[in-house]
Protein backbone atom coordinates (compact mmCIF):
# COMPACT_ATOMS: atom_id res chain seq x y z
CA UNK A 1 0.00 0.00 0.00
CA UNK A 2 1.67 3.54 -1.51
CA UNK A 3 2.00 5.49 1.69
CA UNK A 4 0.35 9.23 2.46
CA UNK A 5 1.99 11.87 1.84
CA UNK A 6 1.23 14.85 4.38
CA UNK A 7 1.80 18.52 3.85
CA UNK A 8 1.46 21.88 4.15
CA UNK A 9 -1.88 24.02 3.11
CA UNK A 10 0.96 26.55 1.11
CA UNK A 11 2.44 22.71 -0.40
CA UNK A 12 -1.65 21.77 -1.65
CA UNK A 13 -1.52 25.62 -3.20
CA UNK A 14 1.77 25.16 -5.04
CA UNK A 15 0.71 22.20 -6.79
CA UNK A 16 -2.70 24.10 -7.60
CA UNK A 17 -3.78 25.82 -10.43
CA UNK A 18 -2.12 29.40 -10.13
CA UNK A 19 -5.73 31.27 -11.25
CA UNK A 20 -7.57 28.74 -8.70
CA UNK A 21 -5.25 29.29 -5.78
CA UNK A 22 -7.19 32.59 -4.54
CA UNK A 23 -10.40 30.48 -4.33
CA UNK A 24 -8.61 27.21 -1.88
CA UNK A 25 -7.35 30.13 0.06
CA UNK A 26 -10.37 31.67 0.95
CA UNK A 27 -11.77 28.41 1.18
CA UNK A 28 -9.59 27.49 4.12
CA UNK A 29 -10.31 30.99 5.65
CA UNK A 30 -14.03 30.70 5.59
CA UNK A 31 -13.62 26.95 6.96
CA UNK A 32 -11.67 28.25 9.87
CA UNK A 33 -13.64 31.47 10.50
CA UNK A 34 -16.67 29.10 10.90
CA UNK A 35 -14.72 26.41 13.24
CA UNK A 36 -11.65 28.06 14.40
CA UNK A 37 -10.30 24.44 16.04
CA UNK A 38 -10.53 22.84 13.19
CA UNK A 39 -7.85 20.00 12.45
CA UNK A 40 -5.99 20.50 9.16
CA UNK A 41 -4.85 17.71 7.42
CA UNK A 42 -3.24 18.50 3.86
CA UNK A 43 -2.58 15.05 2.25
CA UNK A 44 -0.70 16.03 -1.00
CA UNK A 45 -1.26 12.66 -2.52
CA UNK A 46 -4.68 13.00 -2.70
CA UNK A 47 -4.53 16.65 -3.53
CA UNK A 48 -6.49 17.88 -0.99
CA UNK A 49 -6.87 19.51 2.61
CA UNK A 50 -9.31 17.93 5.21
CA UNK A 51 -10.91 19.65 8.15
CA UNK A 52 -12.25 17.82 10.64
CA UNK A 53 -12.67 17.65 14.52
CA UNK A 54 -9.90 15.75 14.75
CA UNK A 55 -7.98 13.75 11.88
CA UNK A 56 -9.21 11.31 10.87
CA UNK A 57 -10.30 11.65 7.44
CA UNK A 58 -13.46 9.75 7.30
CA UNK A 59 -14.62 9.55 10.94
CA UNK A 60 -13.98 13.07 12.10
CA UNK A 61 -13.79 15.08 9.06
CA UNK A 62 -16.54 17.05 8.00
CA UNK A 63 -15.45 19.18 4.79
CA UNK A 64 -12.77 19.31 2.59
CA UNK A 65 -10.78 21.54 -0.24
CA UNK A 66 -9.97 19.54 -3.53
CA UNK A 67 -8.52 21.45 -6.36
CA UNK A 68 -8.97 20.47 -9.75
CA UNK A 69 -7.82 22.04 -13.02
CA UNK A 70 -10.57 24.26 -13.69
CA UNK A 71 -12.06 24.35 -10.10
CA UNK A 72 -11.86 23.38 -6.75
CA UNK A 73 -14.26 21.31 -4.93
CA UNK A 74 -15.45 21.94 -1.61
CA UNK A 75 -16.76 18.81 -0.41
CA UNK A 76 -18.76 17.36 2.37
CA UNK A 77 -18.22 14.04 3.78
CA UNK A 78 -21.75 13.55 4.94
CA UNK A 79 -23.17 16.39 2.23
CA UNK A 80 -26.31 13.76 1.11
CA UNK A 81 -27.88 14.53 5.22
CA UNK A 82 -26.95 18.47 5.01
CA UNK A 83 -30.28 20.84 4.55
CA UNK A 84 -29.12 22.56 1.06
CA UNK A 85 -32.02 24.83 0.67
CA UNK A 86 -30.18 26.73 -2.30
CA UNK A 87 -29.14 24.02 -4.00
CA UNK A 88 -25.81 24.34 -3.75
CA UNK A 89 -24.52 20.46 -3.41
CA UNK A 90 -23.54 18.21 -6.24
CA UNK A 91 -22.90 14.29 -6.08
CA UNK A 92 -24.66 10.98 -6.30
CA UNK A 93 -22.93 9.13 -3.88
CA UNK A 94 -24.01 7.70 -0.62
CA UNK A 95 -22.80 10.33 1.49
CA UNK A 96 -20.63 12.88 0.01
CA UNK A 97 -21.15 16.01 -1.91
CA UNK A 98 -19.42 19.27 -3.28
CA UNK A 99 -19.89 22.30 -4.31
CA UNK A 100 -17.92 23.46 -7.58
CA UNK A 101 -15.96 27.10 -6.74
CA UNK A 102 -14.78 28.26 -10.76
CA UNK A 103 -14.71 31.83 -9.05
CA UNK A 104 -13.58 33.82 -5.92
CA UNK A 105 -17.42 35.29 -6.62
CA UNK A 106 -18.71 31.75 -6.07
CA UNK A 107 -17.04 31.01 -2.70
CA UNK A 108 -18.94 33.74 -1.04
CA UNK A 109 -22.72 32.19 -2.72
CA UNK A 110 -25.51 32.26 -0.50
CA UNK A 111 -25.90 29.01 1.82
CA UNK A 112 -21.51 28.27 1.38
CA UNK A 113 -21.44 29.07 5.28
CA UNK A 114 -24.21 27.87 6.18
CA UNK A 115 -23.31 24.09 5.24
CA UNK A 116 -19.99 24.70 6.45
CA UNK A 117 -21.31 25.08 10.20
CA UNK A 118 -24.58 22.47 9.51
CA UNK A 119 -21.63 20.11 8.60
CA UNK A 120 -19.36 20.91 11.44
CA UNK A 121 -22.24 20.45 13.95
CA UNK A 122 -23.02 17.51 12.40
CA UNK A 123 -19.63 15.75 13.53
CA UNK A 124 -19.79 17.49 16.66
CA UNK A 125 -22.80 15.55 17.68
CA UNK A 126 -21.68 12.84 16.45
CA UNK A 127 -18.57 12.61 17.80
CA UNK A 128 -20.29 14.71 21.15
CA UNK A 129 -17.33 16.93 20.92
Amino acid sequence: MAETKFGSFEGLLEITEEGLRPIASILREIILETGPDACEVVRLGDRAATYGVGPKKMSEGYVYILPYKSWVNLGFYRGAALDDPHGLLEGTGKNLRHIKMRTVEDTGRAGVKALIRQALEERRQALKR
